[in-house]
């Protein structure tokens, strides 16, 4: 690495003066952060990079920021890595893309755009051996395509199948449709246009996945639980008028990734699909390939998402924009989350790695109401008592786990779900961000901001057990 006088992130989150700022999830101090960017994983050191307006907390004159970690735990803030060039194809910001090695040269290939309200071009970068320097010369790989049906184009994402490498945009067409564009990319300054691969005529899309525009859009292979693996198509479902509200959310689709016959191209056919996050203020995510199921190695994949402030949802007490512009920051990306999938459904875990941050223990197999730090872990488990008779069989409900943020008529609660029995919640609480994983299945990601004095409480059912743990800094 680049001898620079690096910052922990992690480690001046501990002494931020806003007690709504997270702790455990790394970003700079101050600024805006959305969508990350540019995840990779190069030299055994995780890169992420992300959305970000240094200046204010504001989205406006976008740039990437960039942190990195070698275990996913300790994290590095590193300079800002792309910039709106003046007079360049990004004048008007550095978008949503990738980050992907070419012959051996980091390149981030991402959506830059010239003029406020233009279309936006695949623009490509050249990074230093550590990421940490970047040259920007304007090269543009792809612009928009000619195809009067196609409207908007955003996010590039590569893929690589059957030893080539290709790239998708996500689209919205003239005719109300979301849609993927495909290329061939035999060169990173070259994008060949295919047209348009996949739409939400397809009925699974429609069912999964509906949108104006398909934002984000990610193409991996995760690892099945049954063995072998599968494809995962995921995207960000925008809509005309959004303003950072996402209420469509995430939505994913599982498949089967062929080659056609006569072009040679790949063609994705969806079997099923469904949200992947429950919660309302989960959005934009980027997940990274890290193998793929080639010469006998497992296929698998992370994925980050962005949690954003806002008004409150969902019954939440939220921040006015007057609050956030005082506080001076704005956005959180969240825990690295494993992908898999079980019979059909996306199954989404925390990365193993974040256990590091479980210190000292609250409570152990605790049952009723439970007192809850503002940095805490809590293993919700469901007792054999969920099950209710002989005929009622496994995953009958035992009863709601209520996560609540204060006491009396200023109560809210933040988090509501059932646990049965055998299953698991896991879930992290870091100031102002909360994160529920249940076993089997994907994760909610919700925001909430404790008033002064306010606690958290965990309300359990009858027969359900919790243990909590505060959560600390690894030495």
């Amino acid at each position: 690495m680049t001898d620079l006088a690096f910052s922990s992130s992690l480690a001046a989150a501990a002494t931020h003066p806003d007690p709504a700022f997270p702790r455990f999830h790394p970003r700079p101090a101050q600024g805006w952060i959305n969508d990350p960017n540019g995840i990779s994983y190069i030299d055994g050191r995780y890169h992420v990079f992300f959305q970000y307006n240094p200046l204010s907390a504001r989205h406006s004159q976008i740039t990437w920021g960039h942190m990195s970690s070698v275990d996913l735990v300790r994290w590095e803030e590193h300079p800002v890595a792309l910039s709106p060039q003046a007079g360049g194809p990004d004048s008007a910001g550095c978008w949503t893309g990738v980050v992907t090695l070419d012959d051996g040269v980091p390149t981030a290939c991402y959506s830059g755009v010239k003029d406020h309200g233009g279309h936006s071009q695949v623009v490509i970068a050249r990074g230093s051996a550590d990421l940490v320097t970047w040259e920007q010369d304007g090269h543009v790989a792809a612009s928009m395509p000619s195809d009067p049906l196609v409207t908007a184009v955003r996010d590039p994402f590569i893929f690589h199948f059957n030893d080539a490498r290709y790239a998708m945009q996500g689209a919205g067409l003239s005719d109300g449709r979301a849609a993927l564009l495909l290329y061939t990319v035999d060169s990173l300054d070259d994008w060949k246009y295919q047209g348009i691969w996949l739409t939400t005529a397809d009925p699974v899309a429609a069912a999964h996945t509906p949108a104006e525009i398909w934002e984000c859009p990610q193409l991996v292979e995760v690892p099945l639980s049954s063995g072998g693996s599968t494809w995962v198509m995921m995207f960000s479902l925008w809509l005309s008028g959004d303003d950072h509200e996402h209420a469509n959310g995430v939505g994913y689709l599982t498949g089967s990734l062929s080659e056609d016959p006569s072009s040679g191209l790949p063609v994705f056919a969806p079997s099923s699909g469904g949200k992947a996050d429950l919660g309302r203020d989960f959005y934009a995510p980027q997940i990274v390939q890290l193998s793929y199921s080639a010469g006998g190695e497992a296929a698998s994949a992370l994925l980050w998402g962005w949690a954003n402030e806002g008004p409150g949802r969902d019954g939440r007490r939220g921040r006015t924009q007057e609050e956030i512009d005082d506080a001076g920051w704005s956005g959180v990306l969240t825990h690295p989350r494993v992908l898999s999938v079980a019979e059909g459904v996306l199954v989404v875990a925390p990365a193993p790695e974040v256990l590091a941050y479980r210190g000292a223990a609250v409570a152990s197999g605790a049952t009723g109401s439970v007192a809850v730090p503002a940095f805490a872990e809590v293993l919700v488990r469901g007792g054999a008592g969920s099950v209710v008779g002989a005929a009622a069989g496994a995953g009958a409900a035992a009863g709601a786990v209520e996560l609540v943020l204060g006491s009396g008529a200023d109560a809210q609660v933040v988090y509501s779900g059932s646990v049965v029995a055998g299953e698991e919640l896991r879930i992290f609480i870091d100031a102002s961000l909360v994160e529920v994983y249940r076993s089997g299945s994907v994760a909610t990601t919700v925001r909430a901001y404790p008033a002064p004095g306010e606690e958290w409480q965990l309300t359990l059912p009858a027969d359900a057990t919790a243990d909590v743990w505060e959560l600390s800094l690894p030495a």
